[in-house]
């Protein structure tokens, strides 16, 4: 997996430093088994073997460590779509799977494991970095492709690009949002179809 592209995140000592990697790596296996928001950075240290002080070295908080967890999981997700994307050279296709495998994806790495889903539901509610920094790539992703799109012919161009974007990131912000995606569970196998198919339709110039 190719580290997250995110805004710094609050974390002490070398960014590429082994160590740090163990700590991430061990609290993750750790938050799955006992959950994120009952675990302290001490009962973490114990698991881990290291001290709490030592971990403090590379992180300044148990968020830190939950932020670079949550950026290492929404890498994942971008990656899949980023992937799909690419996949092919038509637009309005591009556009179809961006809805379909961010679902899918978010579905996989939101719901496997309902302890790490704390640490999601935690990043969604309070706003962390890792997750505004996701979103702000999801965003340029979506102009990226619309504007493709505007240059090939297939989409209109009257609306301002941005504006445009945004209203279809708000369409596809339930299936993105681990918060949003848990209440619309009974939809995600038919919504990235019927909602890409709307949005495509709107799109026509």
């Amino acid at each position: 997996m190719k580290k997250a592209t995110t805004s710094p995140i609050p974390a002490r000592g070398p960014a590429d430093h082994e160590v740090r990697d163990q700590i991430v790596v061990a609290a993750t296996e750790h938050f799955s088994r006992y959950g994120y928001e009952k675990t302290t950075v001490s009962d973490l240290a114990k698991a881990i073997g290291f001290s709490k002080a030592y971990i403090y070295k590379f992180f300044e908080s148990k968020q830190a460590i939950g932020e670079m967890i949550c950026a290492n999981c929404l890498n994942q997700i971008e990656t899949e779509v980023r992937a799909a994307v690419t996949q092919t050279d038509l637009p309005p296709e591009k556009l179809r799977r961006m809805f379909n495998v961010f679902t899918e994806a978010s579905l996989r790495l939101f719901f496997q494991d309902r302890k790490l889903y704390e640490i999601a539901a935690s990043a969604a509610t309070e706003n962390w970095q890792a997750v505004l920094a996701y979103e702000e790539r999801v965003q340029k992703l979506l102009r990226d492709v619309l504007q493709e799109g505007r240059q090939s012919g297939d989409f209109e161009r009257k609306t301002p690009l941005d504006e445009t974007a945004m209203a279809i990131y708000l369409v596809m912000r339930p299936y993105l949002n681990p918060m949003l995606l848990q209440y619309s569970f009974d939809y995600t196998k038919v919504a990235p179809a019927q909602l890409s198919s709307l949005v495509l339709r709107s799109l026509s110039p």
